[in-house]
């Protein structure tokens, strides 16, 4: 018996066409929100102030530049 996640991928595999880029749309969605909802519980969790705090001490001292 396969596992979820084989099972998943045979039948992602045995898609048309049509039917892969309207799933490669979904996922690309449904991975960038997930990605988005990571980064505001880290960054509510205060997980990204250190790196905030050097983003901040490296331009103070010159070390970024304009974009």
């Amino acid at each position: 018996m396969m596992n979820a996640v084989e099972d998943i991928e045979k039948a992602i595999e045995q898609l048309p066409e049509n039917k892969l880029q309207q799933f490669r749309a979904w996922y690309e969605k449904f991975d960038m929100d997930s990605w988005d909802k990571q980064i505001a519980k880290d960054s509510d969790a205060g997980k990204l102030d250190a790196l905030a705090q050097a983003a901040l001490a490296d331009h103070k001292a010159g070390k970024s530049s304009e974009i």
